[in-house]
């Protein structure tokens, strides 16, 4: 636990200044299934989260969300993220406690407005309302300025967005937010929070490895930069994201909590050195953005499908949602963007083409050969 940062109220929780590590998750349910919403909000809030974000991208979510929040457990603690739709601020803010921005996402509307007087607002409107915020910088989607200001340099380009970020909070007299620093590289998010934490040792900081994919492997993945960071003292509050069926959400709130314990009892899992250094499938943890549910199915079949390239040095990115499956299946040497009814196959920037989910596997398998025997023939 931090001793250094400052405390952040989100209604009665606090979040840094060597307070417990706060553990949430996020619905992997549409907010406007209401029913579904509430019910995995309370089993979420039946586990032990501390905070629970729901995703608001519309209108129609935000006429949902005021439904959920009379019906949940009165003490869930809510959290919304407003993905590319800033503006929803305003409408959202009196029925959660929390809100969450992403710094890469203010540039796609109101595109004549500056990103500096974008913040002002969000920060008028917490002010207002009495939210905490999250400034949550993700690897998938830095802000271009950034990427063009620091090129080839991903980890400066996303410490200097969150850190410019923090200086616009400052100017505006907020100190009740969080920033968050995220990568599906769990080596590059450790890189980020330390280089952060020693910018700006006041803020509390939200750790997340994002797209961390399935189990075990994701919890191993998580396991490695939680481990490494909340032993130094980085981290007031987390998310182990993970890819699994909306019933088993409640494995992220479980796992963040022995994690926590387990470094706070000195108890820390040895990695083999192999670990990470063969095929690696990353995926994004189910959440209400995911277009279509069987991607998880989808995300556990690509896994077992790559078993027997699993010494090979390739990365696929199985996406669930058109927020981040751009910027991760752009890195990856293949990638599938899952979409409502078709799967979108990419060679790094490169798109090949689109299928279907039953279709998809056996063609994702021969360009995966391709992919091995061109790495042979370059050995």
């Amino acid at each position: 636990m931090s001793q250094t940062t400052r405390i952040v109220q989100v209604r009665d929780l606090k979040i840094g200044g060597g307070n417990t590590v706060a553990v949430q998750s996020m619905c992997a349910t549409h907010t406007r299934d209401i029913a579904a919403t509430v019910e995995q909000i309370n089993m979420l809030h039946a586990a032990g989260a501390d905070l629970i974000r729901v995703a608001v991208d519309n209108k129609l979510d935000v006429e949902a969300l005021k439904e959920i929040r009379k019906l949940v457990n009165p003490k869930a603690r809510l959290v919304v993220d407003l993905q590319e739709n800033y503006p929803m601020a305003e409408l959202v803010a009196p029925f959660v406690d929390k809100m969450r921005y992403n710094p890469g996402h203010l540039h796609h509307l109101n595109k004549d407005v500056p990103v500096k007087e974008k913040v002002r607002w969000l920060v008028e409107i917490a002010k207002k309302h009495g939210n905490a915020l999250r400034i949550g910088v993700n690897c998938g989607s830095v802000a271009p300025e950034f990427l063009e200001r620091y090129p080839g340099d991903h980890v400066r380009a996303i410490v200097e967005s969150a850190a410019w970020h923090c200086s616009l909070m400052d100017e505006f007299g907020f100190k009740n937010f969080v920033v968050s620093l995220k990568d599906s590289d769990p080596d590059k998010v450790i890189i980020c929070n330390e280089e952060f934490s020693k910018r700006r040792p006041d803020v509390p900081i939200h750790l997340g490895v994002t797209e961390a994919g399935l189990p075990p492997d994701g919890i191993i993945k998580t396991r490695i930069a939680f481990e490494k960071l909340l032993s130094q003292g980085i981290g007031d509050t987390l998310r182990v994201s993970l890819t699994v069926p909306n019933p088993e959400k409640h494995l992220e709130i479980s796992t963040g909590r022995k994690i926590v314990d387990d470094v706070a009892n000195g108890r820390f899992i040895s990695v083999p050195k192999n670990f990470g250094k063969g095929m690696n499938v990353i995926s994004c943890p189910s959440c209400s953005r995911v277009e279509n549910h069987h991607f998880v199915d989808l995300a556990q079949k690509v896994k077992a499908m790559t078993e027997y390239a699993k010494e090979k040095k390739i990365t696929i990115a199985v996406m669930g949602c058109r927020v981040n499956g751009p910027g991760e299946t752009d890195d990856a040497d293949l990638g599938l963007w899952c979409g409502p009814s078709t799967v979108t196959l990419k060679q790094k920037t490169e798109t090949l083409g689109s299928y279907t989910y039953d279709t998809i596997l056996p063609v994702l398998k021969a360009k995966l050969d391709e992919v091995i025997q061109a790495q042979a023939q370059t050995a």
